[in-house]
């Protein structure tokens, strides 16, 4: 595979995402109703999102509305809220499977 950066220029990818068994439907956009401290609100996140708080949610004996809800509230404590709630969840999968994989993600 060649991607290139400028036109006329190309370099090769080394490392191909989209490996023989990528599975499209982890792309898969879902939104699903949760409690959040509380309160009803709609999430809408890629099917891979899901499956890793799932995943967060049964090591930590937990439903994924209360792991949610714990890093609602974490973010309002140490930083007195998120304006992209969404986003920030995003980030904490990547963070959390970056570092079951070896590499940890710095500022």
């Amino acid at each position: 595979m060649v991607y290139e950066d400028r036109p006329g220029e190309g370099r090769e990818i080394r490392v191909d995402p989209f490996v023989s068994e990528f599975d499209m439907g982890l792309a898969r956009p879902l939104s699903r109703s949760v409690r959040l401290n509380g309160f009803a609100t709609c999430l809408r996140l890629e099917q891979v999102y899901w499956d890793i708080l799932g995943d967060m949610a049964r090591v930590n004996c937990c439903s994924v509305s209360a792991l949610l809800s714990h890093v609602d509230r974490e973010v309002h404590l140490r930083h007195g809220g998120v304006k992209n709630f969404t986003g920030l969840v995003r980030v904490v999968c990547v963070v959390r499977s970056l570092k079951e994989g070896g590499c940890v993600a710095t500022p």
